[in-house]
């Protein structure tokens, strides 16, 4: 399983997937808003979501753990 972390420290501003969806390299999976610039988390290969560890509104760290997505 993959682990998709934040890249930066902000605010998730936009989950744009559920558990069970299919997602393609690339696609955005969360929003994150981060000095009024927002900043998107994509895919880095195809799979499917199997859990979401944020939720909108909630500050996360560089580095923490947003969802996971299986092959």
């Amino acid at each position: 399983m993959a682990e998709i972390k934040a890249h930066i420290t902000g605010t998730v501003w936009k989950i744009k997937v559920a558990v069970g969806d299919k997602v393609d390299e690339g696609d955005v999976l969360v929003i994150i808003e981060s000095m009024k610039m927002e900043m998107p988390i994509e895919a880095m290969d195809p799979g499917t979501v199997k859990e979401i560890r944020c939720k909108e509104a909630q500050a996360v760290a560089e580095g923490e753990v947003l969802l996971f997505i299986d092959d």
